[in-house]
């Protein structure tokens, strides 16, 4: 494993010393194998990525680069810079919600400061052959954080008054919250509306592409 940069200038040069590169090239140079494709190893090109920047969370509920106060987000783009998915964020707290605010949410952590590490995506450039491009830090503007807190509170509002289920991917402006699991066979407890407990997928929360579209466009005047 390559040990966790030093500092945010030794983060941006490892970042600038694996851009251009294929992701075969990277895994290759890891010693990592090539995933086949995305469908079944669907983590696999933030995992590479963070290898060679010498992340060090995990799956651990904290920024990848904590000792920075950095998470890594890999973004998938077409050649013309547009976002092909929207970005997981973390898991969403269900039951323990108590005491809960925007300001001590793991979501505002992790979106504190943010290292975009954009890769291609298109599903017709074969995975060994997409490369990697310029990364670059990122924090939300006062209009930005403004309207994530008000997404994250109105989901939350709904998951403590046992609504859960009634929250979909078209709620939000900037912010969703989507099943997040294997399969559907993966349930966890929640409230529902009448106090009782119920079987429901678990849930994260993503930033919509609109979010992460304008944050790319403002960084790559596109």
């Amino acid at each position: 494993m390559i040990n966790p940069p030093r500092s945010t200038t030794e983060l941006l040069n490892r970042c600038e010393q694996i851009a251009g590169y294929s992701l075969c090239e990277l895994a290759e140079s890891a010693g990592i194998p090539m995933a086949k494709d995305l469908r079944t190893n669907k983590g696999w090109v933030g995992q590479l990525i963070e290898w060679h920047l010498g992340a060090t969370a995990g799956s651990k509920p904290e920024q990848d680069f904590a000792h920075l106060g950095i998470e890594l987000k890999t973004i998938p783009v077409d050649q013309s810079g547009k976002v092909l998915e929207t970005t997981f964020v973390c898991s969403a707290p269900i039951l323990n919600t108590t005491n809960l605010t925007w300001l001590n949410s793991n979501v505002r952590n992790k979106l504190s400061k943010v290292l975009w590490v954009p890769v291609q995506g298109e599903r017709d450039i074969p995975l060994a052959e997409r490369i990697v491009g310029s990364a670059f830090l990122w924090s939300a503007s006062p209009e930005q954080e403004r309207l994530l807190a008000s997404d994250w509170n109105e989901i939350m509002e709904k998951i403590s008054l046992g609504q859960i289920e009634s929250i979909s991917a078209r709620d939000g402006q900037v912010l969703q919250l989507r099943p997040k699991a294997a399969n559907g066979r993966c349930l966890t407890d929640a409230f529902g509306e009448d106090g009782q407990l119920i079987k429901v997928r678990p849930r994260g929360f993503y930033l919509k592409k609109a979010l992460t579209q304008a944050i790319l466009n403002h960084q790559f005047d596109l």
